[in-house]
């Protein structure tokens, strides 16, 4: 790992982070010189993040795909894959706030670059897609203080490049931002908007929320710790001190009248041309030694993306909270992330009483996670094991009973099932096990026997006590291998006593009488 990805880190910043990466083993090192151009095939579908140190003609620091799994991100959070969804919401319930540092002490600007010397074309922004319109910034979040209300609104937006100060910026799909834009355009006034680049993946999932309080606070409390701010240097806003580079200027209120795209999309098809804002660029500020971050996005491997992840993380949370208000019970929500992180959520759950389980669906179904399929299971199927899930499938859903369909509810239009359609159908499963069927030794899953249990001296005795099972049996003399057990029943069953209860344990047609000696087997 170079020491220009490590120098002078602290905990929340992305080099601290990389660094972390490198002793995983989950970070591949690039030290030959790489054009811009071969980027995008290097990520395609790459099992780690990838830090390339000389990157085109300036050999700048470019690194990627550093969110681009489940494992990635809870080593982030200082947890396993299982329980960063717990981690997150326990994170959350915290609220360390922000404190402002001076300018002079603020990493994110010890290099101050304005008027012509702040130029987009300067960045190592590469082509990612082979149809995208442009090379595109794609692990930028986005800035801006809502005059509504004067809260912070965070997000994460792509900026497409027209030129060394303008870039096009999505702002089609209903959003925070999308609003906020409007109402400022709608009074003919600029939006101040600042981007961060190169930023800690807890960062980068606090801008992916929408919880309605001030976002910045978010990062703080997804860090659990006061996250320093600093003033930018073109406008008021106040942005993270550790990022390693900022993106200044305002939004254009000429409203949506230039067209952006076609670009790769989260869910794994592309976007056409839209028309949209304009950002023009005012400043550009960024460390000694910089290091700039693309995110991975779409490609046949859209489980291995930042965006897939992320989203899949951000949908657990939103589908957890709506959870807690519907169902007694829930325990765990996995968004597969081949799903682009949102459409496939599969929820885990004790259900009490028949209907819960539906309860469930339809709370995903009314979040603002965009669910598409919504998949529920009991307590014992692990939500994380694609065999198990459609083991689970197979065995315990039926379609005329299980399958919940609604149609014309909202979706995303990129979805491109949808044929133009501006609403789209959602579909549960109730893959739980019906509650009357539940207790039934047909509904209990196999596992080795384990020969635990009370010890008799023979098998007349153990019988005696009760019906047993042969694992019981076993257990109850001592044997390790269960044959001897089978020569003894010979005798038993000469003697007119052996049966057998109605779910196969083993008994005594006399079992309340005191045992007579009779075959002893074991120790």
């Amino acid at each position: 790992m170079s020491a220009v990805a490590v120098a002078g880190s602290s905990e929340f910043e992305l080099r601290t982070f990389l660094g972390r990466l490198a002793s995983a083993g989950l970070l591949t090192v690039i030290e030959d010189d790489i054009e811009l151009g071969a980027v995008a095939a290097i990520l395609e579908g790459n099992e780690k993040a990838v830090l390339f140190q000389n990157v085109g003609p300036e050999r700048a620091t470019l690194v990627g795909n550093v969110a681009g799994s489940r494992e990635r991100l809870a080593l982030a959070f200082g947890t396993d894959q299982e329980n960063l969804l717990h981690k997150v919401l326990a994170n959350l319930r915290s609220v360390p706030g922000t404190r402002e540092v001076p300018a002079a002490v603020a990493p994110a600007q010890e290099v101050v670059l304005t008027g012509d010397q702040a130029d987009l074309t300067a960045l190592p922004v590469h082509l990612q897609h082979g149809l995208d319109g442009a090379p595109y910034i794609s692990s930028s979040m986005d800035i801006v203080v809502d005059p509504r209300n004067g809260l912070t609104n965070v997000g994460i937006r792509r900026l497409m490049l027209r030129g060394r100060r303008e870039a096009g910026v999505d702002l089609v799909s209903p959003s925070d931002l999308k609003a906020i834009y409007e109402y400022q355009a709608a009074r003919g006034e600029p939006l101040p908007i600042a981007f961060v680049v190169g930023s800690h993946p807890i960062d980068h999932l606090a801008a992916t929320m929408r919880i309605p309080v001030d976002e910045v606070g978010l990062m703080a409390s997804l860090r659990q710790d006061v996250l320093p701010v600093v003033k930018c240097v073109t406008n008021d806003l106040r942005v993270p001190a550790e990022a390693e580079y900022i993106l200044e200027g305002y939004l254009d209120p000429a409203g949506h009248v230039e067209p952006e795209g076609p670009y790769g999309e989260f869910l794994g098809y592309y976007g056409g041309v839209k028309m949209n804002p304009v950002f023009h660029l005012t400043a550009i500020t960024h460390r000694r030694n910089p290091i700039f971050q693309t995110s991975t996005i779409a490609g046949r491997q859209l489980s291995l993306t930042d965006s897939a992840q992320l989203i899949a993380l951000r949908t657990e949370v939103t589908v957890w909270r709506a959870l807690e208000n519907a169902i007694r019970e829930p325990l765990n929500v996995y968004a597969t992330t081949s799903s682009g992180g949102m459409f496939n959520v599969r929820i885990s759950m004790r259900q009490r009483v028949p209907g819960e389980a539906r309860n469930a669906i339809a709370a995903a179904f009314g979040s603002l996670a965009n669910v598409k399929h919504v998949f529920v299971f009991d307590p014992d199927i692990d939500i994380f094991s694609d065999g198990q899930v459609d083991w689970a499938l197979a065995t315990r859903f039926q379609a005329d009973r299980d399958l919940v369909v609604i149609s014309g509810l909202r979706t995303l239009p990129l979805d491109p099932s949808l044929a133009g359609s501006r609403a789209g159908a959602k579909a549960g499963f109730d893959c739980t096990m019906p509650i009357e069927v539940a207790s039934s030794l047909e509904s209990k899953v196999p596992k080795p026997p384990t020969y635990e249990g009370k010890r008799f001296g023979s098998i007349e005795s153990a019988l005696h006590d009760g019906p047993k099972t042969f694992e019981q049996l076993m257990a109850a003399t001592g044997s390790r291998d269960g044959r001897e057990i089978v020569r003894a029943f010979d005798d038993l069953r000469a003697g007119g006593t052996l049966r057998r209860t109605a779910d196969g344990r083993w008994t005594l047609a006399d079992a309340g009488d005191k045992p007579r000696g009779g075959a002893r087997v074991g120790a």
